[in-house]
């Protein structure tokens, strides 16, 4: 019985890990789409970083840490982690391509883990991490930085800003929507989608 217990939590880990990195992913897109092409690579201050460096880092981090996941460094010899922080005739769909390639790296590594690849050892930049260490780094890494990305993009829309979590005044009634559909018996809600969701139910929309 505590063995089943053990490949339940880790199959577990590995769903909501998914599920928690396709959120984030999804939170970001939802973000960009709203700005210009000069928000994209606009920047509050010199030293500031826009929305276009941030999305080529976590670009660049991923295709490194991902590719060959189990068997080799997640930090890769062709990684130049410094030149993530440089635009040097990068475009929006260019960076965007780049984006797109590198979380399906992450996918197809992530997804066909089995419960003993999540009790495996890896290394970043030598520094042995447990699987599970290696994901949870990354997703608090990637999680870091698109908050930026949705601070910076609802700091350019101001009022034109179309909110991705529960909006003001609002608790309650996400609340209930919640209650409402654990009451018809529904499965877990994706909290990535399920504010989305009551939003496009506002009278608003």
């Amino acid at each position: 019985m505590q063995d089943q217990a053990k490949i339940d939590a880790l199959t577990n880990f590995r769903e909501d890990a998914l599920s928690s990195f396709r959120g984030y992913k999804k939170l970001a897109e939802r973000a960009i789409e709203q700005v210009s092409d000069d928000e994209f690579f606009r920047t509050l201050g010199e030293e500031d970083n826009s929305i276009a460096v941030i999305v080529k880092h976590i670009a660049g981090n991923a295709r490194s840490r991902w590719r060959d996941f189990l068997s080799t460094d997640g930090e890769k010899p062709d990684r130049d982690r410094d030149l993530e922080f440089e635009l040097v005739n990068n475009s929006r769909e260019q960076l965007m391509a780049a984006w797109d390639e590198a979380w399906q790296i992450l996918f197809d590594n992530i997804g066909p883990l089995s419960n003993e690849d999540l009790a495996r050892t890896v290394t970043i930049r030598n520094e042995p991490h447990t699987v599970i260490e290696a994901i949870n780094r990354q997703l608090t890494h990637y999680a870091y930085h698109i908050g930026q990305i949705v601070l910076l993009a609802k700091h350019f829309r101001g009022r034109e800003w179309k909110t991705l979590s529960v909006a003001r005044n609002r608790s309650q009634a996400f609340n209930q929507y919640l209650a409402d559909r654990q009451t018809k018996g529904e499965a877990k809600v994706d909290r990535f989608e399920a504010t989305g969701e009551l939003i496009n139910k506002s009278p608003e929309n």
